[in-house]
């Protein structure tokens, strides 16, 4: 299927008028370049080491998005058009965008080159660089998939110091209509009803297995072996649990409005040791592929709320569109209008480097020991493990935001740099200074153990603040807001935290400092 380019040199070549490249997220089926078949027309799509090595990533994003590229283009071809696919072991592979096209713009003669806006500010830059020099004519289209423009974010925030993502989330609500009357007030009577959605799993209370496909990708996990691509986590490639097409990616949705929408916002924060995914939809992965789009999968939802509204409350509802259509679209137009500066960002001057217990798992802290190996054997955890529990640690361990950048644009399988940088270094980090989040998201054992059951079975006492067993979340916490008290103790939302800090003894805040200190040395044994 996947021809070696020896063999294709050597048939006779045919013309054609242009080539379209197609990035490994841009499966994008809805899109206006496939409305007709173009018999001018060949679409490539390739795998290629620069793509694979400039982080070590997860296996199972590796071979997701590598099976996902190849299905699609049997698709277009099934649809009639014309695609020269690279495979990484192909003899004659570049391992180059650039390189690989020039080789098919010699090949097939064309006289014009198209690609789509990338989602990735180094692919933009290098294809807008690439293209400058090209004999030929160039055209850019917009990849159809979002719901704003790369610029209508900072267009929208103009003049505003601070740009509140709750206003642009009513912005979006009441541009497409979604879950607003008339005169643009919204459903419910709320906004937002957040409040509502931070409620801990009950005692005995097992959320619905999640949707797990059975995709075998063992060829092509052989493959990835073989050709000595570097990896990290697990996989049993037989039976492959993530949608690798658009038809898998649908039956997703329809399971994630159908089963765990009626308690995803009820329970969108809690964690527990018994469910890997909760009530969460798992969707992120099709969706930045672009095998769906935000806008079907939210008007899925809804339809689905509209029909059973007597057993699905509105905040689950609401919850979830906020997710998709406020933050999601938010992140991207915080990446495009602050990068490539936001990715050296370091207001805090972290330096340290990421425990090693990272990459394995292997630590006594329970919280951080079940998130990270979920993360390496479904190369997924949901927003308040990557927030609360692993970067929360790293936030106040004071880990270099270029570690843990690495790590979460490697472990998981929905981590593209657009929307991976942007949570991590904005929300998680605050390496960009409050610009996505006003105050850092740090916290001590009781917000763990608030929201999971994490606490009850770990090695350390979450009670205790000092001490050989005590919590290192405890005494972690305060060092942290000790060491960046010049930074935070002037913040309005920061004021009660620090008015707890300043009436403690001097002994008793002398000693939380040792205690920090002494698990900071011993970092990597925790």
């Amino acid at each position: 299927m996947y021809l070696y380019w020896y063999l294709i040199m050597s048939t006779k070549r045919q013309s054609y008028e242009k080539i379209r490249l197609l990035l490994g997220d841009q499966l994008n089926h809805a899109h206006s370049w496939f409305s007709t078949v173009d018999n001018e027309v060949v679409y490539v799509l390739m795998e290629v080491k620069s793509e694979t090595s400039y982080v070590t990533h997860h296996i199972q994003k590796i071979l997701g998005f590598f099976a996902a590229m190849r299905n699609f283009s049997d698709e277009l071809k099934e649809l009639g058009h014309k695609v020269h696919y690279i495979s990484f072991d192909q003899q004659e592979n570049e391992h180059s965008f650039t390189q690989n096209l020039e080789k098919l713009i010699e090949y097939y003669a064309v006289s014009s080159f198209e690609y789509q806006l990338p989602d990735e500010y180094r692919l933009d830059q290098l294809l807008k660089k690439w293209t400058s020099s090209l004999d030929l004519t160039c055209a850019v289209a917009d990849s159809e998939h979002f719901l704003t423009t790369r610029t209508e974010w900072a267009t929208f925030f103009e003049g505003h110091a601070s740009p509140l993502m709750e206003r642009f989330y009513r912005y979006m609500r009441v541009k497409h209509r979604i879950l607003v009357d008339e005169l643009d007030q919204p459903f419910f009577g709320h906004w937002n009803l957040d409040k509502e959605n931070r409620d801990k799993l009950p005692a005995n209370h097992f959320p619905t297995p999640p949707r797990l496909f059975d995709n075998d990708l063992s060829l092509l996990h052989q493959m990835i072996v073989n050709q000595g691509i570097p990896f990290i986590g697990s996989v049993d490639a037989k039976h492959f649990i993530w949608p690798i097409n658009r038809t898998q990616a649908l039956d997703l949705v329809d399971f994630f409005v159908e089963q765990c929408l009626p308690l995803f916002g009820r329970f969108e924060d809690a964690m527990s040791i018994h469910s890997w995914s909760v009530y969460h939809s798992r969707l992120s992965f099709a969706m930045n592929l672009k095998m769906i789009s935000p806008l079907e999968v939210v008007q899925r939802a809804i339809h689905h709320w509209e029909k059973n509204q007597s057993e699905i409350s509105p905040n689950q509802l609401e919850g979830f569109v906020r997710q998709i259509i406020g933050w999601r679209e938010y992140m991207r137009g915080v990446y495009w209008s602050q990068m490539p500066g936001f990715a050296h960002t370091n207001a805090l001057n972290h330096d340290r480097k990421l425990p090693n217990w990272f990459w394995t798992g292997d630590t006594k802290m329970n919280c951080l020991k079940h998130a990270i190996n979920q993360s390496l054997n479904f190369a997924y955890a949901h927003h308040i493990q990557r927030l609360m529990v692993t970067g929360n640690f790293a936030l106040l361990a004071g880990i270099h935001p270029d570690e843990v950048d690495q790590w979460y644009l490697g472990i998981y399988i929905d981590a593209i740099e657009w929307v991976e940088i942007t949570n991590t270094r904005g929300m998680s980090q605050y390496a960009d200074g409050g610009f996505v989040a006003p105050k850092p998201y740090v916290s001590s054992a009781a917000y763990i153990d608030k929201m999971s059951d994490y606490c009850k079975t770990c090695f350390y006492n979450k009670s205790l603040k000092t001490g050989e067993k005590s919590c290192p979340f405890n005494s972690l916490y305060w060092h942290f807001l000790e060491r960046h008290r010049s930074v935070f103790e002037g913040q309005f939302r920061m004021k009660m935290m620090y008015a707890v800090l300043n009436k403690m003894k001097v002994d008793q805040r002398s000693e939380l400092m040792v205690q920090a200190e002494k698990y900071l040395d011993q970092i990597e044994s925790l």
